[in-house]
């Protein structure tokens, strides 16, 4: 039986996007900058600025929820709009965690459903591959949206929807 997909979240003309968060690499002495708002057609926009100076390099937004019960064949939909550069997804199963699991994915600057099986999500910290197994818990507490393409570059990201299919 197909079961329909959980929202993890979706954007709106009224959504309150407060609870997003945005992590550039400011946090360790870069000089990068993005910004997370909803536009007047109720998307979620993603946009800034991308630079390597001062050991830089990355922008990302976070969102955490409440503990979502997941299997790794389970895949993560997301409904956007980029700007044709390569973003990841980002996971984190508990909250505690360190790490994250990631995917990378290409924008075409067409509206693009993204789908990431959870078990292909690879384990990473700081950017460093793990040496532990792909995504394999029964949960996830959030999402992360990040770009780090190793160069100086703008970039925007409209997200329409994130979505948990089983």
């Amino acid at each position: 039986m197909n079961q329909s997909p959980t929202t993890i979240f979706n954007f709106n003309k009224d959504s309150d996007i407060s609870a997003w968060n945005i992590v550039d690499d400011r946090v360790m002495g870069g000089i990068s900058r993005s910004y997370f708002e909803l536009t007047e057609d109720g998307y979620g926009k993603f946009h800034g600025y991308v630079t390597t100076e001062s050991n830089g390099g990355f922008s990302s937004v976070d969102y955490n929820f409440d503990k979502l019960q997941v299997s790794p064949s389970d895949k993560i939909r997301i409904k956007l709009k980029g700007d044709g550069k390569t973003f990841q997804l980002r996971v984190k199963a508990f909250a505690g965690d360190r790490h994250n699991y990631i995917k990378e994915f290409d924008t075409t600057g067409e509206r693009q459903t993204i789908e990431i099986a959870l078990s292909e999500m690879q384990p990473s910290w700081r950017g460093a591959k793990l040496r532990i197994p792909n995504f394999d818990k029964d949960q996830i507490r959030s999402v992360t949206v990040l770009i780090a393409n190793g160069k100086k570059q703008n970039f925007e990201l409209l997200i329409d929807s994130i979505k948990l299919v089983k």
